[in-house]
């Protein structure tokens, strides 16, 4: 059985704080957001637990959350770091590319950082996320400090709701005069 350090559980743990956040903005008709399944062809299977053991990605995932909130598309992905130092190897190229195209949509892409070792929430808009992202393709840093970040974008502890986006998610719209 694997251990809670193992590889194969990073960020279990923070997908079930935003699957349960999710649970709960859509019990408050405040969103509809789901989880996209990374698609998966199984090789091998455990016959008595019928487990699989052994599989492959079909392909490449682009977001890990898709949604509406209000009316307003929205797409997410969740990434975790044990460091004050974000590493810009966590987030795919495709991924970037869907997001933008997500935005020239008309919807809104971000991600959800958590930093597990000060068990703190940040909402990291696209646009900010592509400064760094250019920066690091233009020869500079592959990664970016907290203190980089726009303080006014980490979530503040919110009593009931385990990773509360959706504040900073209104704070992104009125920035973008949404």
């Amino acid at each position: 059985m694997a251990t809670w350090n193992s590889r194969g559980l990073r960020g279990s743990t923070l997908e079930e704080l935003v699957n349960r956040t999710n649970e709960q903005y859509r019990e408050k008709h405040l969103a509809l957001i789901q989880k996209i399944p990374t698609p998966i062809t199984p090789v091998r299977m455990d016959k008595e637990s019928r487990q699989i053991t052994l599989a492959y990605f079909d392909q490449q995932s682009t977001v890990d959350y898709i949604g509406a909130v209000q009316g307003i598309p929205v797409c997410f992905d969740a990434k975790e770091c044990a460091k004050e130092t974000f590493p810009l190897a966590n987030i795919h190229p495709h991924q970037v590319r869907f997001m933008e195209e997500f935005e020239q949509q008309g919807g809104i892409a971000f991600f959800l950082l958590f930093y597990s070792s000060e068990n703190r929430f940040y909402y990291l808009r696209l646009s900010e996320l592509l400064v760094f992202w250019e920066r690091m393709n233009n020869g500079g840093r592959k990664s970016f400090r907290q203190d980089e970040l726009n303080p006014a974008y980490f979530l503040p502890a919110h009593g009931g709701v385990m990773v509360p986006y959706l504040e900073r998610l209104k704070m992104d719209l009125a920035d973008r005069n949404y």
